[in-house]
């Protein structure tokens, strides 16, 4: 597997209509001789779907030398919460009452947790194979995570397969306005980027189109 940078080129590109947008490069299942390409060409946000998987690629001196910042996007399950603590800056997969609780735990007793930032993940297309909170129980779960004092920054959704994703987009910017309208929007993959930036979303998470 190589980099594509003409593919990077072009997303950064499409990423001039939304200045405020920044680019989440996914590097799940890609070497860390790959990572360290994109490092060394100023590339410094990453996201990961596996806690063992980052501990595997991203040790501690490698983040902190090269000023990473690292997210997890993927399903978090609570048995991996506090080493995910202590590799993430942010977390995007909130998405139940008991992993908030976990979390909210783990941080009362390691106050020196690297993770400070925090998106709850909806099911925006009440799909059951996939992770989230459903919309009508979003308002309720945001308030109790922010009475556990998680500093939730933002919204994270991944929209059906084999649909317009711009109505869920817009969906989606519809629910964040009715709770906190400063939250974040982190929605868009490689397939569907271009419609995310039309909904306002601040985040874009790509992995398969920058690798050969």
């Amino acid at each position: 597997m190589t980099v594509n940078f003409k593919n990077l080129s072009i997303i950064k590109s499409k990423l001039k209509i939304s200045p405020s947008t920044k680019l989440l490069i996914v590097t799940k299942n890609r070497a860390l001789t790959e990572i360290q390409t994109l490092v060394n060409q100023g590339y410094r946000l990453f996201g990961e779907n596996k806690v063992q998987e980052a501990q595997f690629k991203f040790s501690d001196n490698f983040i902190k030398d090269n000023k990473i910042e690292l997210h997890m996007i993927g399903p978090l399950q609570t048995n991996k919460v506090k080493n995910a603590l202590n590799i993430f800056n942010t977390i995007q997969s909130i998405d139940r009452p008991n992993l908030a609780e976990k979390i909210s735990n783990e941080l009362i007793k390691n106050d020196h947790s690297l993770t400070k930032n925090f998106y709850i993940q909806v099911n925006i297309g009440n799909e059951i194979q996939k992770s989230g909170i459903s919309e009508v129980e979003l308002k309720n779960f945001y308030e109790y995570c922010l009475s556990l004092n998680l500093n939730i920054v933002g919204l994270m959704c991944i929209p059906p397969n084999q649909k317009n994703p711009s109505e869920y987009f817009l969906k989606m910017n519809e629910l964040k306005n009715n709770l906190n309208s400063n939250l974040l929007l982190s929605m868009g993959m490689s397939n569907d980027y271009i419609y995310a930036l039309q909904h306002g979303s601040n985040l874009v998470r790509i992995g398969s189109i920058i690798f050969d």
